[in-house]
């Protein structure tokens, strides 16, 4: 149904006196707002805020699209991710619609694809199965030829979402999976494509694109692939962007390949909770001599962790609960990373005095002897003072050092 033909002849679309202004292709223009009847619309699945909620219900119901013959029963799907995403906002937002009732339009195809407002639709939904006062979505209405455009239409629900000056609050895995089933799993858009849509530079797209390319290859390596909801339960995004800063500065392919492979082992296995904090304890060691031994212990336990794992497609959330409940396996993980922080410690300890004589030296050399001929009595006697101070620590260094 076309809301803005059949939709107003039928009564469920009605203009009002509101406009929201959209910048669409470039072009600022107002467009009017009409409310629609909530049964006239529909939820985009498409939209990177539920990315991963859909790649779980897909993977768990073992099915490629949804069926979208009964509006209701797909909304209340699609619903559900929504108010799992964000309970808090979910709740915010609807006691707020309660009292002042929708104060922002949304924007939606004529076909009644919600581009914007997929919260606020959400909790009207709430809202009418106790009052029909709730029943009808403000929203302007797009009618552009692009309901069968899948490339136009995620353009336009980014530069809604991320182009103009609200804060889009993405689970920041859920806009990794984004980006990286919008450029390269179904290739719709290009790096381009996307900075062009959301205002960021393409640098900052590819660098995502990259951190989620390293998302793809861990979930790979556990034998989950487009497992995303599996990373998300597991906040991995801290980790992965260390682990990615980390990659950048190793040249060497094979000792790259150890590095990601050590990372992604203890992303399953968690032995410290904290992978954002192991992640930057690599980033110590692998500034130190010490990196070798580490990757090859580590290596080792990758090898029998990997190795144990389900086929591919087996591996859930109960499958990590069990790895991660195997108290001797986080042990010895943490063992080994405890006993490589040590050692850069401990070398550090050792290096610190000639550090320190180093920056003595250094600042001493800065020293503008000219300056002298110009202090007074109380300044060159403060100076004289000094140097006795530094002299006599020196020689109980010499003397402990036997030189």
């Amino acid at each position: 149904m076309d809301l803005l033909v059949e939709g107003i002849n039928l009564g469920l679309v009605i203009k009002s006196d509101l406009t929201r202004k959209i910048t669409i292709d470039g072009n600022t223009e107002i467009y009017p707002v009409y409310k629609v009847r909530l049964n006239c619309l529909f939820y985009n699945d498409q939209n990177d805020r539920i990315a991963t909620w859909v790649s779980q219900y897909k993977a768990e119901k073992n099915i490629f699209k949804f069926d979208k013959s009964d509006f209701t029963s797909y909304n209340d799907i699609i619903q559900k991710f929504i108010c799992d995403s964000n309970p808090d906002a979910i709740k915010k937002t609807q006691a707020n619609i309660q009292i002042v009732k929708q104060r922002e339009p949304g924007v939606v195809l004529a076909d009644g694809r919600i581009i914007d407002g997929n919260r606020r639709f959400t909790c009207l939904r709430n809202l009418s199965k106790t009052s029909q006062e709730f029943n009808y979505f403000e929203t302007v209405i797009i009618s552009k030829n692009i309901n069968n455009n899948a490339k136009q239409i995620k353009m336009l629900e980014l530069m809604i979402q991320h182009g103009e000056e609200s804060k889009v609050d993405y689970n920041p895995i859920d806009r990794l999976v984004g980006i990286y089933n919008d450029i390269v799993e179904n290739e719709l858009l290009t790096i381009t494509d996307y900075s062009l849509s959301t205002g960021e530079t393409e640098s900052e797209i590819k660098k995502k694109l990259e951190v989620a390319t390293l998302l793809v290859e861990f979930l790979d390596t556990i034998n989950a692939p487009k497992q995303f909801y599996l990373a998300r339960e597991m906040d991995l995004n801290g980790p992965l962007v260390e682990l990615y800063n980390i990659l950048k500065k190793i040249q060497d392919d094979d000792i790259r390949e150890a590095t990601k492979n050590a990372a992604f082992t203890n992303f399953l296995v968690a032995p410290d909770g904290d992978m954002t904090r192991f992640i930057r304890n690599v980033k110590t060691i692998a500034k130190s001599e010490n990196f070798d031994e580490f990757l090859m212990e580590q290596t080792d336990i990758a090898e029998t962790v990997l190795d144990d794992l389900p086929p591919t497609g087996q591996v859930t959330k109960e499958t990590i609960s069990i790895i991660r409940a195997k108290d001797g396996l986080k042990q010895d993980m943490k063992n080994i990373m405890d006993k490589a922080i040590n050692k850069v410690r401990i070398k550090e300890i050792r290096n610190r005095p000639a550090q320190i004589l180093i920056k003595v030296g250094d600042s001493l050399e800065a020293v503008d002897l000219n300056i002298f001929k110009k202090l007074g009595e109380d300044q060159t006697a403060e100076v004289a003072i000094q140097l006795e101070r530094i002299l006599d620590l020196i020689s109980v260094i010499k003397e402990e050092l036997n030189v």
